[in-house]
């Protein structure tokens, strides 16, 4: 029977790294990330985790490394943040494009300037076209059972290529949940021995990041683009694998409360909750609400969104970034594009809200509600984007 304990979401993500046996940890320090690496440098130093631990000088660095030791063929773990993720930024484009199997956390957070520690989702919407797997967590269960996840995936022969799992800064990292631990048979059962697809040989030399000619780089990125599609498969195996492991199943696109409903928020990350309990006041006070969350967010899960939103009127999009001197938010943007030309499109309010953390309560998502209640009935302007609850 898999233990319940309380514990701060970082050091479960930390422990679940050290349960899925990885080899090697390169990483630098930042907030909100720093508790998963300092616990995994604990784990290494008292012997209870055999792996090497590369405390290295910059993030740039720690995704070096990364693609290094991956490319050797070792299980291989980092995680970052907000301006550690933008230094890294150039060789976290390299990693996906040579297929290599790292899986890092991302703990969300602001982008500089001006200066902020606390959570929005500016950093990973940075990195949305980088070509890696990419999935949103809610729950500290989540990032723990998505830790497994992403080395399960990654490392399959049939997908090979990098994942990121999002956690929200300081609204997961710091927190204390109670979260359901995996026991040693379990991890067994579920993550296989990695067995490196492409690993460096000296006794089978093979050139790794060449130069790309212009004969051949669109067939190499089109050729990329094709492996994120086609991750998708492996990635529903994966989750359906999990569930039968330990009871949880997750889906790519899930609903809560979306039969019968007009308007549907979208949300992605820990906001779910929140704004659950929005739509459970709205529907008590006879409103046609729901609520989609997206977990997959690379690649996008096109047919299950679609199946989602099947009949509402009305899509409420939560940004948690901005898209400067565009038509909206990022993720709207995408929404948008997606369902372009489809009959009975419903209509597409975006509320770019919860920058910086700003608290965001039910009764704002309500108000949301409320507000594009008005626009679709042509009450008042229909905006493209509103910024929601900002001082005048």
């Amino acid at each position: 029977m898999a233990k319940r304990v309380g514990v701060e979401v970082s050091i479960a993500a930390a422990d679940a790294v050290g349960m899925a046996d990885v080899d090697v940890v390169a990483a630098y320090p930042i907030t909100p990330q720093t508790h998963i690496v300092e616990h995994l440098s604990e784990l290494v130093a008292n012997g209870e985790l055999d792996a090497e631990f590369i405390p290295v000088e910059s993030e740039h660095s720690a995704m070096s490394v990364c693609c290094g030791s991956s490319a050797a063929g070792a299980r291989t773990f980092t995680c970052t943040s907000s301006q550690g993720l933008a230094l890294m930024n150039e060789i976290v484009f390299i990693a996906s494009g040579l297929r290599l199997p790292i899986v890092m956390i991302l703990a969300n957070r602001s982008l500089s300037g001006p200066l902020s520690i606390w959570n929005d989702h500016t950093d990973v919407m940075s990195v949305r076209d980088c070509g890696w797997i990419q999935v949103f967590t809610e729950t500290g269960q989540e990032v723990f059972d998505h830790v497994m996840f992403a080395f399960k995936v990654a490392e399959n022969p049939k997908v090979s290529l990098p994942v990121i799992v999002n956690m929200d800064g300081f609204i997961l990292t710091h927190v204390i949940e109670p979260i359901e631990y995996w026991e040693p048979e379990q991890v067994k059962r579920y993550l296989p021995t990695f067995a490196p697809v492409n690993a460096l040989n000296p006794d089978k030399p093979t050139t790794v990041g060449a130069f790309g000619m212009p004969g051949i780089y669109s067939e190499a990125k089109m050729a990329q683009n094709q492996a994120l599609l086609d991750s998708k498969g492996e990635i529903l195996k994966a989750w359906e694998e999990l569930g039968e492991v330990t009871g949880r199943y997750y889906k790519p696109v899930e609903t809560y409360k979306t039969e019968g409903a007009e308007t549907v928020f979208l949300s992605m990350g820990s906001t779910g909750e929140t704004v659950a309990m929005a739509v459970d006041e709205l529907r008590a006070q006879g409103k046609p609400a729901g609520l989609v969350k997206l977990r997959l967010w690379r690649p996008f899960p096109f047919d299950e969104f679609r199946e989602a939103v099947k009949g509402a009127k009305q899509i409420v999009v939560l940004d948690r970034a901005v898209s400067y001197g565009g038509p909206g938010g990022p993720v709207a943007s995408e929404i948008r594009s997606l369902l372009y030309g489809e009959d009975n499109m419903p209509g597409v309010t975006n509320f770019i809200c919860g920058l910086a953390g700003r608290d965001v309560t039910p009764k704002d998502y309500m108000a949301m509600y409320h507000r594009s209640e008005e626009m679709l009935k042509g009450r008042v302007k229909q905006e493209d984007y509103v910024f929601y609850g900002v001082r005048e």
